[in-house]
């Protein structure tokens, strides 16, 4: 079939290497160039370890004391806007055990099927981009922090992971280039980690090998309907006629929905980042340092820290305080590591896609019959695209999915 994908970030060109790989004529329009954004300045994380989703217990009231400081780990920008306030009552309502407990398991389904796809794209991707097998740490400082990183610890083997507990000497017996001070951590074995930019770089050379026709530099302006199917998708230079259509364009998922009369509940979660290059002595593992919300990468002498939460909107500004907290949160963690504070106007940034239940949108939507949403993943972009990618392929192509999809329902929100 011929199939368009809007969105040419991690999850869009999965999409697209797996229809390309089935067979499928394959089109992807792309607002900018394949040289920037979300998926390439995060983390490089590939973690079946973050199963647990983004709305969970107790995360309001905490968020609101972080809200007052534009420093702390969450922070929401205080404006009178209708599609936040409906994106925070949702998110409200789904945060509580009960939800945490329905859908922790649907999660982990996804990010253990992109682990195991991981393993083949290594093989079949024709530039290395760095894949560390080796784990990643979840440090802590302070001892209630650990009894829960025990607790989710417990709860990671019942869904087959496997993860080492360890003291802080312990800790410090497997980092063995720099001081550590914690008070304990625990390692997950099955997470891996990369170079995203690498990553993108690679699938983008594969899907132009492959004869994956890009529109890049385009903006989607609006759609032809008629009779319950997309016909068209009218850009600002060409309308292309469309049989099966894809929306994977992350933070601006619910923007271009509108176009099409559909209310995705979507918000764009800045986060930021910092790199450091040619270190003598680096970290080991890369590391979640769980009381601080900062999460570190390293390969060979490079190293990224990056973090935060940011409901900002698409806003270009960069807020010092938040790049600083990324510097000052690793210092308490790795005190003696050898970085000078990071230089603000070279710190990256990218919009996370966040729906309101910290699930994806996967699968069709029942307004059109040619419509599939593959978005909202927010933190866990890389760590669910190769699976993501997989599904809509299985989808399009009329196939069993992999795993259930009724939990990742584009229409949950109406």
């Amino acid at each position: 079939m011929r199939v368009t994908v809007i969105g040419g970030g991690v999850i869009g060109l999965c999409c697209a290497y797996y229809l390309r790989k089935e067979g499928h004529e394959v089109t992807l329009i792309e607002r900018n160039n394949i040289t920037d954004g979300c998926s390439f300045g995060n983390m490089g994380y590939i973690s079946p370890s973050h199963f647990i989703p983004l709305a969970t217990p107790g995360i309001i009231s905490q968020g609101l004391k972080w809200m007052l400081s534009s420093s702390s780990p969450f922070y929401i920008k205080p404006r009178l806007n209708r599609d936040l306030i409906r994106w925070g009552m949702a998110f409200w309502k789904k945060s509580s055990a009960k939800m945490v407990e329905r859908n922790a398991p649907e999660l982990n389904n996804l990010l253990q099927l992109t682990r195991e796809q991981m393993n083949q794209l290594k093989i079949e991707l024709p530039d290395s981009f760095d894949m560390i097998e080796k784990g990643c740490w979840m440090l802590f400082k302070n001892a209630t922090t650990g009894e829960h990183e025990k607790k989710l610890a417990e709860q990671a083997h019942y869904f087959g992971l496997k993860t080492i507990i360890c003291s802080a000497r312990e800790v410090q017996e497997r980092e063995t280039q720099v001081e550590v001070n914690v008070a304990g951590g625990v390692l997950y074995l099955d997470d891996c980690h990369l170079n995203s930019a690498k990553f993108m770089h690679s699938l983008y050379t594969w899907l132009q090998n492959a004869g994956v026709k890009f529109w890049l530099n385009t903006e989607v302006k609006g759609f032809g309907t008629g009779n319950g199917r997309i016909n068209s998708v009218i850009t600002d230079t060409a309308e292309l006629d469309v049989e099966e259509l894809i929306i994977a364009n992350g933070s601006w998922l619910g923007v271009i929905s509108k176009l099409l009369g559909i209310k995705m509940l979507m918000q764009p979660g800045k986060g930021y980042s910092v790199v450091y290059n040619d270190l003598e002595k680096n970290l080991q593992y890369p590391s979640i340092l769980v009381d601080d919300r900062t999460a570190t990468a390293p390969i060979g002498k490079w190293l990224r820290i990056g973090g935060t939460m940011e409901l900002s909107g698409h806003s270009e500004n960069i807020l010092p305080k938040r790049v600083m907290a990324l510097y000052t949160a690793f210092k308490k963690y790795y005190p003696a590591m050898d970085i000078q504070p990071p230089e603000i106007e070279k710190a990256w940034f990218g919009y996370r896609p966040v729906s309101p239940d910290g699930l994806p949108y996967i699968g069709k939507h029942d307004k059109y019959s040619n419509l599939v949403y593959a978005g909202g993943h927010a933190m866990l972009g890389l760590s669910a695209a190769a699976g993501t990618g997989k599904l809509v392929n299985e989808i399009i192509s009329g196939k069993t999915p992999s795993i259930n999809l009724s939990a990742f329902n584009p229409g949950r929100f109406r």
